[in-house]
C-alpha cells in the first residue's frame, strides 16, 4: 500500500519544525552566553581591542574592581595618592550604597567610578530585566553620590552576555575589560606574583584589573594588590608609560 499523499506532503515540514524546537534551547543559550568568549584574550586582545581596554601607547591604565570596601579602599587611595596616581574603581552598586562616603570621598580625590553590576551574580541563567535594572541602578547611585555620570561598565567575572551588553547600551555605559591582571584574588597570591604577573602582560595601551576588596575573592588577598602598585606603577614610569584613569586613555 503506498504512503498517503497527505502524509507525504506533511512529513517533511513536521521533521523540520521538530529539529527545529530541539535546537532552539541551543540557540538561545548560544546568544546568551556566546559573547563571553570575550574573556578570553586570545579572543579579546586581537579581535576586540576596544573592549580589551587598548587606548594610547603611551598610556596605562589603571582599573580596580569589587569595591568600595570601607578597610581596602582607603589604603589603596592613600597608596595612589602617594604615588601621583588616579586610576578607575569599577563599584558594586550594593556596597557603594552601603558606604556612601567612601564613594564620594574616592571620587574627590580625582578618581573615576565605574559600574561592575549591582551585585557580582554569576551570569550563566539568562536574565535581561535583573541585568538591565541592577546596571541602570548602579550608574544613578554613581550619579547621584559623585555628581557624575559613569561612562564605564565592567561584568562581573569579566563576562559579558547578551543581557549584559543590552544593559549597558540601556544604561550609556562601554564594556570594557582588561588586558592584564594579577590574578590577585587567589589565596596563593603575593605581591611578588601580582607584579610579575602584570608587568609580563602589561604593553603601552594596556589597562590593568586589580581588586580593592577581597569580599569575591580569598580573604585578605587585597593585600598583595596594595604591596604591588608602587612597583607596578614604577615599572611603568621606568618604561616612559603615564599611569592613569580610563578616561585618560585614548581608547579609540
Amino acid at each position: 500500500m503506498s504512503e498517503h499523499p497527505t502524509r507525504r506532503a506533511t512529513s517533511p515540514p513536521a521533521r523540520a519544525l521538530r529539529t527545529a524546537a530541539a535546537l532552539l534551547p541551543l540557540g538561545l543559550a548560544g546568544a546568551h552566553i556566546g559573547p563571553a568568549a570575550t574573556w578570553l584574550p586570545a579572543v579579546r586582545l586581537p579581535l576586540f581591542p576596544r573592549l580589551a581596554g587598548t587606548g594610547a601607547g603611551h598610556h596605562v591604565a589603571l582599573t580596580f574592581d569589587d569595591g568600595p570596601d570601607p578597610v581596602a579602599t582607603p589604603r589603596f587611595l592613600d597608596v595612589l595618592d602617594g604615588l601621583g596616581v588616579r586610576a578607575t574603581f569599577f563599584v558594586l552598586g550594593e556596597h557603594a550604597v552601603r558606604h556612601p562616603g567612601l564613594v564620594a570621598d574616592t571620587a574627590r580625590r580625582g578618581h573615576e567610578i565605574a559600574v561592575h553590576g549591582w551585585s557580582h551574580d554569576r551570569p550563566w541563567r539568562p536574565a535581561l530585566v535583573r541585568e538591565r535594572e541592577g546596571v541602570a541602578r548602579t550608574a544613578r547611585a554613581v550619579h547621584d553620590l559623585t555628581g557624575g555620570r559613569p561612562r564605564w561598565y565592567r561584568p562581573p567575572y569579566g563576562i559579558l552576555t547578551s543581557p549584559r551588553w543590552l544593559a549597558a547600551h540601556r544604561a550609556g555605559l562601554r564594556p570594557v575589560l582588561w588586558s592584564a591582571w594579577g590574578e590577585d584574588w587567589r589565596a596563593d597570591a603575593t605581591p611578588e606574583s601580582v607584579h610579575a604577573l602584570v608587568t609580563a602582560q602589561l604593553r603601552g595601551g594596556g589597562t590593568i584589573l586589580l581588586h580593592d576588596s577581597d569580599r569575591q575573592s580569598a580573604p585578605g588577598c587585597w593585600r598583595s594588590a596594595l604591596d604591588a602598585l608602587p612597583g607596578i606603577v614604577g615599572d611603568c614610569r621606568e618604561a616612559g608609560l603615564a599611569v592613569g584613569t580610563l578616561g585618560e586613555h585614548g581608547i579609540g
